[in-house]
């Protein structure tokens, strides 16, 4: 059997979209599916948190599917009315960058500091391939997000906060322990599961509480 070649799947696809079409309408398409077949990199971005079970590291695809999956689930406990189709393509979307930039992980501050010049220089890249837009739409979405300020968005960053911590909570705390992380750094993260949902902050708390008791996270400095 011959090799598989994405490159000539996407080139016969090109070739066949340019047949018997109007020239304005094919280099929309063309655009649109270059961009669909650049979110499959996603799938080979994997980050620090573990699938349950202590299984392998969890990649930014699956990560950004659990979060859309789980907005919707969970939609009824955000602290103000939501758009929940717009929360969930946030989701999808944000994390698109780290084709580009890498997963930075959330407690590792030499990362955190070149995180937002290397993702921009990303998000530029990639929803460029886009037509003009849809780039405008995803990337006024992106930016949403990251500013946290509409309810959209704060519901959104409460999916980003609690997805890996139902995770890594579920693995008996194990992705904490190998870095050496505190309560107070996971703490200062949570604040924005708390502006998105009260009650799921609730939840994030207990979890920790948990977590510190069992070991799994270094206690507050006081105690």
């Amino acid at each position: 059997m011959g090799s598989f070649s994405v490159t000539g799947v996407r080139g016969t696809l090109m070739n066949l979209l340019f047949l018997g079409k109007e020239q304005d309408m094919d280099e929309r398409i063309k655009r649109q599916l270059d961009f669909a077949l650049e979110l499959d990199k996603e799938k080979n971005v994997f980050r620090q948190t573990h699938l349950s079970g202590h299984g392998r590291n969890e990649n930014d695809a699956e990560h950004a599917w659990h979060m859309a999956v789980m907005a919707y689930l969970l939609k009824e406990y955000s602290n103000e009315p939501i758009d929940i189709g717009r929360v969930m393509i946030m989701c999808l979307i944000h994390d698109v960058v780290e084709i580009d930039a890498g997963d930075t992980y959330a407690y590792d501050p030499e990362e955190i500091a070149t995180q937002k010049e290397r993702e921009d220089a990303a998000k530029e890249r990639i929803f460029s391939l886009l037509p003009k837009d849809q780039k405008e739409e995803f990337t006024a979405l992106f930016d949403e997000f990251e500013a946290g300020e509409t309810a959209e968005a704060k519901f959104a960053h409460s999916m980003d906060n609690l997805q890996p911590l139902l995770l890594n909570d579920s693995n008996d705390g194990s992705d904490w322990r190998e870095h050496d992380v505190d309560a107070e750094t996971v703490y200062r993260r949570h604040r924005r599961t708390r502006e998105g949902s009260e009650k799921l902050y609730e939840i994030t708390d207990m979890l920790l509480k948990s977590n510190i008791s069992k070991g799994n996270l270094k206690p507050f400095p006081d105690h």
